[in-house]
C-alpha cells in the first residue's frame, strides 16, 4: 500500500466521522483539529484507520504528529515494518 492509499483511507474515515465536512478541506497539510474533530472524533478516526489498515499499536505513539501528512507517513512506515519491507 502506498502513501496515497493510506491518505485515502484516512480521508474516508474523517468524512465518515465528520459527515458535514467539505471534502476539499481534507488535505495533507490540515490537522484533524483544524477540520473540527474533537478528541473523541480523532480517536474514532485513528482507530477506524488502524482497523482498515490492519495495524495495531498504542495510540500514544501518534501524540507528536502535527497534520495528516505526518499521520500518513507514520502509518505507511508502520505498514512497511509490519510487512517486512
Amino acid at each position: 500500500m502506498n502513501k496515497q492509499e493510506v491518505f485515502v483511507a484516512i480521508k474516508r474515515n474523517i468524512l465518515e466521522v465528520l459527515p458535514g465536512l467539505d471534502e476539499g478541506r481534507v488535505v495533507p497539510e490540515a490537522s484533524m483539529r483544524d477540520l473540527g474533530a474533537n478528541s473523541i472524533d480523532r480517536a474514532d478516526i485513528l482507530i477506524m484507520t488502524m482497523e482498515s489498515l490492519r495495524l495495531k499499536f498504542p495510540l500514544a505513539e501518534l501524540g507528536s504528529l502535527k497534520n495528516l501528512q505526518g499521520l500518513v507517513d507514520f502509518l505507511h512506515g508502520k505498514l512497511l515494518a509490519q510487512n517486512g519491507a
